[in-house]
């Protein structure tokens, strides 16, 4: 897998090391076990899928931009893979998910792993954690047309947040802020499910 990903392009040794330390099977449906390290997307059940390593690695190298992340906020917990490779990353992982089933699943992957930088919360992603901001990074594992104004301010100066843009057509994008505001830059194109607000109890 490792390798898949260096011939594709993804070159942060920190990024390629996470990847390789977090095993993804465990994260996978047993149904799809034999596929856990092929470059496929696949389901985790509510609708809900897990994202490609290819996908889960650039996106993370986007995030991380050769520098060291303190405090990540991630919106759409999943299945927890994408948490655990930013918990080998940052300092401090927030992760915010609406289904509830899914935060328990996650909670228990992520505890058996001994992962303890992260925090986990169930509740709208939309609406971030002000709790705990300003974050150096916001990754959205969800598309969205926009991104809801306050998870800009929940973002830190000279901070970035990574996320798939759009509805029917998507990309993915990099929003950075700086002393002027915000820029934004439009990259690959991708298919991710699409973020919902509210919260899912049940």
């Amino acid at each position: 897998m490792i390798e898949r990903l260096r011939a594709r392009g993804i070159n942060d040794e920190v990024v390629l090391g996470a990847m390789l330390n977090v095993p993804r099977h465990i994260f996978i449906e047993e149904v799809f076990a034999n596929r856990a390290y092929d470059d496929v997307a696949l389901p985790i059940n509510f609708g809900q899928t897990i994202s490609s390593p290819f996908t889960v690695a650039r996106m993370t190298e986007l995030l991380r931009a050769g520098s060291n992340l303190e405090k990540v906020l991630e919106v759409g917990t999943g299945c927890g893979y994408q948490t655990a490779i930013l918990s080998h990353l940052a300092r401090e992982v927030h992760s915010i998910e609406r289904i509830g089933p899914l935060l328990t699943r996650a909670r228990i992957r992520l505890r058996e792993l001994g992962l303890n930088n992260i925090r986990l919360k169930h509740g709208d992603g939309l609406l971030g954690t002000p709790e705990f901001a300003p974050f150096d990074g916001i990754i959205l594992t969800a598309a969205t047309p926009h991104i809801p104004s306050q998870l800009l301010q929940q973002l830190g100066m000279n901070g970035r947040i990574v996320f798939p843009k759009g509805s029917d057509e998507q990309f993915l994008c990099v929003i950075e802020r700086n002393s002027h505001g915000y820029t934004e830059t439009i990259l690959d194109e991708v298919r991710f499910v699409p973020m919902l607000p509210g919260i899912w109890k049940h």
